[in-house]
């Protein structure tokens, strides 16, 4: 599969999303473990999880990165050149809706517990999840900075940040800030702004939900005519053709489709190889 860069690490110009294996809905871990592993059968050499991908329960924190340390360790072939990215900061609580704890002791205790579930002494990549409106945002990138230097985490991403949260994170991290997770799709375009500006300074931008979600990306091409449009043209999935338009937008952008079936990131997979004309690009993206 051809590779995009994370930091240091060179990676799939694909990822995979963890979220859908851990949430409502969830497969089986049998076949969340085959998803995962099909993943890397096709190349996938960037996994994106989370603490807070779990169900509703305190007994359930870490669930997703659990299942694919599992899924790492049970895998017949080499794992030696996957990153697995995770987050912290996010909290699913009993009961009420999802929320945010952005207090630096926190993050790093986070970090620690994240560590262990992956069966690690050092996070590849550690994201802060989503900002929490009340801990100042420098204070929360201060823990990761602290993480950074501590050898906790092997590089810095931010996630769900806006473009002075970019720009304020990687001077905090003096220069270190590798990563920013954003949503994006055909659905979601609103983060095009922080998409220009992680190009202009170099820096990963990694769409997440870039199907549209988990209730919408099977309909991707009747929700947008061009996309499905294309795929009909070319003899290809809308899902495809969506992936390609979001790696063309710039060397920097690395899709994470989630997926709960090999199938669907066997699929999403192929869009690494797919090459749209400037036309076809002009279409989408217009």
């Amino acid at each position: 599969m051809k590779q995009r860069t994370i930091g240091d690490i060179s990676v799939s110009a694909i990822g995979l999303g963890g979220m859908p294996m851990s949430i409502e809905g969830r497969p089986d871990e049998e076949r969340s473990i085959s998803t995962i592993h099909a993943a890397l059968d096709a190349g996938v050499t960037f996994i994106d999880t989370a603490d807070a991908y779990h169900l509703a329960a305190e007994d359930e924190v870490g669930h997703n990165e659990l299942l694919i340390a599992r899924a790492l360790k049970s895998y017949g072939g080499d794992t030696s050149g996957v990153l697995v990215a995770t987050k912290g900061g996010h909290l699913r609580p009993e009961s009420g809706p999802w929320a945010q704890n952005g207090h630096p002791d926190y993050l790093k205790q986070a970090a620690e517990a994240s560590a262990t579930r992956l069966g690690v002494d050092a996070i590849g990549l550690y994201q802060y999840h989503r900002p929490d409106p009340s801990v100042p945002y420098a204070d929360s990138i201060g823990a990761l900075r602290e993480l950074l230097d501590a050898g906790t985490i092997r590089m810095a991403g931010i996630s769900n940040a806006d473009p002075d949260q970019i720009r304020q994170a990687n001077e905090i991290l003096d220069g270190r800030l590798v990563s920013v997770q954003n949503q994006f799709s055909p659905k979601f375009r609103s983060s095009e702004k922080e998409l220009v500006l992680a190009d202009e300074l170099g820096i990963a931008f990694l769409p997440w939900s870039p199907l549209g979600g988990i209730t919408n990306a099977a309909s991707l091409g009747e929700s947008y005519e061009a996309f499905g449009r294309i795929a009909r043209d070319r003899g290809v999935t809308p899902q495809i053709v969506c992936l390609a338009w979001e790696l063309a937008k710039s060397p920097q952008v690395i899709p994470i489709p989630g997926a709960s079936r090999p199938e669907s990131i066997t699929n999403s997979a192929l869009a690494a190889d797919f090459e749209l004309t400037a036309e076809e690009f002009a279409a989408l993206d217009a």
